[in-house]
């Protein structure tokens, strides 16, 4: 299913639905984080997706980053809850969310990096350095900053 992302667009359209969902900034012992590049959208991000009804949140994430990434993570804090309603998704379906995501760290705990074939194109460890040349929503960006930020000590509230 094709995804239009809107950010601070007037021209979104109206939203008609809010899906909780989560995102897992990982690293790697050379701190390099993992990124997926979405076949949805052509973006680069981190691994994640949307709540299933009868999930605590926590295995939302661990599903996620495994259907996407194929690697098991433990998480270990939240980075950060993101719940801009500037930011407007917009699906082939009709479907116009707002977003509402939850972004974690997750510890790499075993699998090795494969894409699925069906949400994500390529799975790449990438350099904190090599981001700018990567196309990355503004939205994504800021959880794979404040993910990469050591002096964060509090999860960003926005």
């Amino acid at each position: 299913m094709a995804r239009i992302d809107y950010f601070n667009d007037p021209a979104a359209p109206p939203v008609n639905s809010v899906v909780p969902s989560v995102t897992v900034a990982i690293r790697d012992d050379a701190g390099r984080i993992l990124l997926i590049h979405k076949v949805d959208n052509d973006l680069w991000a981190l691994p994640g997706g949307g709540h299933d009804p009868g999930e605590r949140i926590i295995d939302t994430a661990i599903r996620e980053v495994r259907e996407e990434t194929g690697l098991d993570v433990e998480i270990v804090r939240l980075v950060g809850t993101y719940t801009d309603p500037n930011h407007v998704m917009a699906y082939d379906d009709g479907e116009v969310r707002q977003q509402f995501s939850l972004c974690f760290e997750g510890k790499w705990i075993g699998g090795t990096p494969r894409e699925d074939g069906t949400e994500t194109k390529a799975v790449r460890w990438v350099e904190p350095t090599a981001l700018d040349s990567l196309s990355i929503h503004p939205s994504m960006r800021l959880r794979i900053d404040h993910a990469l930020d050591a002096s964060r000590v509090t999860p960003y509230l926005g």
